[in-house]
């Protein structure tokens, strides 16, 4: 298939070496960060916090944070030209979704006379929270909707990454506290251009289940 969003998606590779002697253009960057905040999420909630690891030394805070667990993540702190790290917000009440119905109005989306009865999606976070108000498991759902349409995003401006699970969430818990302001961090994206030869994912056919066994069309 010549699509070239199938194109894309077959370049797209999880790298394994970075050339940190690369790095994301700020004007690829803005695209980046634009396709992020663009994100769909349930009811338009945006229960997340991305933090832009960019500088030297919130690189250095980053690869701090994988001093006892997943080292095998480490270089990638240094090595990447960026790392988007994902948090979602543990605690999503209906006084934060107030801020999006608002947002909804203000940018014309949402008709003023409409504003009443779109509050009542509400319903959709306040069916996952729990009696401590923790609705976390839905907002983290949401977290990773970002993450694959980011991955997309800079697969199609030919930007290598790496997205990793394997992250101490409670370390970077500590490291970027008030940068997180209360988000928990689950996940992150490593961005750049992977290293010429030493990268031993660089360049192989997709290994995936055949349609058959993973699609039924009803």
């Amino acid at each position: 298939m010549s699509h070239q969003i199938i194109q894309d998606l077959h370049n797209r590779y999880t790298v394994k070496k970075y050339d940190e002697t690369k790095t994301v253009s700020a004007e690829d960057m803005d695209v980046v960060l634009e396709a992020l905040r663009l994100s769909p999420s349930s009811i338009n909630s945006q229960p997340w916090r991305f933090l832009v690891i960019e500088s030297d030394e919130a690189k250095q805070r980053l690869h701090d944070s994988y001093e006892e667990n997943f080292q095998f993540n480490q270089p990638h702190a240094k090595e990447a030209s960026h790392t988007i790290l994902f948090a979602y917000d543990p605690k999503f009440t209906k006084e934060k979704f107030v801020e999006r119905v608002d947002v909804e109005v203000s940018s014309g989306h949402l008709p003023e006379a409409m504003r009443d009865s779109f509050m009542g999606a509400y319903a959709f976070a306040d069916s996952n929270t729990d009696e401590t108000g923790f609705n976390g498991h839905w907002t983290q759902s949401q977290v990773y909707l970002a993450m694959g349409n980011v991955m997309h995003a800079v697969a199609r401006l030919g930007i290598d990454s790496t997205p990793m699970e394997g992250i101490d969430s409670a370390k970077l818990g500590e490291i970027f506290k008030e940068e997180l302001d209360g988000h928990i961090c689950v996940t992150a994206l490593a961005l750049g251009y992977h290293k010429d030869g030493d990268d031993w994912n660089h360049g192989l056919p997709k290994a995936r289940l055949a349609r058959e066994v993973v699609m039924r069309v009803l």
